[in-house]
């Protein structure tokens, strides 16, 4: 099942895509989904980003094909950062370029989408407290990453956690292909079998240090193939069997 998240008539609603219309349901889907009988072409809707996260909480380093790149080393234990509420956009939306950087850089991801609150789980627990999978891209401003030594302003910046463009609901997360095109050139290329950390450790272990919420969002790393954007550029992060979360780089 893919959920979407639209704007109709002026109105915020949620749905289930199937084709080229959307079915909407009642509410929210994060506990029990009640489908009506109104359906909407995709053409006459404008998509979001599938869920509205009190944090997205990010993992450094969980390619070890990206630490090679980066010159990190392979953590322990999953690394840990958090993108704020606010630089969340959908499919189809501008990332604005920050004058303060003179690099910014796509980092195609895979997305967990909580579904309900989740506290202490363990990983065998972690299964029933996601909702679905979705596409994220990472955006990061490199050069103020390498300033600060720490990574909150280079990965907060408004428009930097594009989500989208739904939350596939039925699928395994441990053996998906993930590809990232800037320009519609391929740029990254893996698997999600090659995470350091997978998907059920990842629910565990940030549970344990701080209680997600449903509709949350754990972006799971990303693989080697990072790059600069530059303004005019399209980049689109394409997952299988989830979709494809396309957006624009613009001047501010």
């Amino acid at each position: 099942m893919k959920l979407v998240r639209f704007v109709a008539g002026g109105k915020v609603e949620h749905g289930i895509l199937e084709g080229e219309r959307v079915r909407a349901i009642a509410g929210t889907p994060y506990h029990h989904i009640k489908t009506t009988d109104r359906y909407h072409r995709l053409d006459d809707i404008r998509l979001l980003a599938p869920c509205v996260p009190s944090k997205i909480v990010a993992l450094g380093v969980n390619y070890r094909s990206h630490g090679e790149e980066m010159s990190h080393r392979i953590p322990t234990e999953p690394l840990i950062f958090i993108k704020p509420s606010t630089s969340v956009i959908g499919p189809e939306d501008n990332i604005i370029y920050p004058e303060s950087s003179e690099r910014v850089d796509y980092e195609g991801e895979l997305g967990v989408v909580v579904q309900t609150r989740t506290h202490h789980v363990t990983k065998e627990q972690a299964r029933r407290h996601i909702l679905g999978y979705t596409c994220v891209n990472d955006v990061t401003a490199r050069d103020i990453q390498a300033r600060d030594k720490q990574w909150t302003r280079s990965k907060g910046f408004d428009t930097f956690g594009p989500i989208g463009p739904c939350i596939e609901t039925e699928l395994d997360p441990a053996n998906l292909s993930l590809v990232t095109r800037l320009n519609g050139e391929i740029k990254q290329q893996t698997n999600t079998g090659d995470l350091v950390f997978n998907v059920y450790e990842l629910v565990s272990f940030i549970s344990n240090v701080m209680t997600l919420l449903p509709g949350d969002v754990i972006a799971t790393g990303t693989t080697s193939g990072v790059g600069p954007m530059q303004l005019g550029d399209t980049v689109e992060v394409e997952i299988e069997n989830i979709g494809t979360l396309r957006n624009y780089v613009v001047k501010p």
